[in-house]
């Protein structure tokens, strides 16, 4: 899994923070509304999260653990799916003659 420097989640967290209090102060000015949700929608491809409260919460998480733990973190979370791979293909198929 591919994480981003936690400097940048560092700054893009601050970013979002900022932003939500502002459009809880102004929740009608419809550019910091957009700003805001921009703000969350950057920490969502950073954090690879679809919500954006719970990539600020894993932005957290991340910049409080080491790298390690924070993927161990993540895996044993509930909810949280790991994919399966899938099993190669078959290179020999068999024909029906053969059987």
């Amino acid at each position: 899994m591919l994480l981003p420097a936690k400097a940048e989640v560092a700054r893009q967290l601050r970013r979002y923070r900022a932003w939500e209090r502002m459009m809880l102060a102004a929740p009608t000015d419809r550019r910091v509304r957009a700003t805001f949700e921009n703000s969350g929608y950057t920490l969502c491809v950073l954090m690879g999260k679809r919500c954006a409260r719970e990539a600020a919460d894993a932005a957290e998480r991340y910049l409080r653990t080491t790298l390690t733990a924070y993927l161990r973190e993540e895996t044993e979370r509930p909810g949280t799916r790991v994919r399966a791979r899938r099993a190669p293909p078959a290179t020999g198929r068999r024909s029906p003659a053969g059987r």
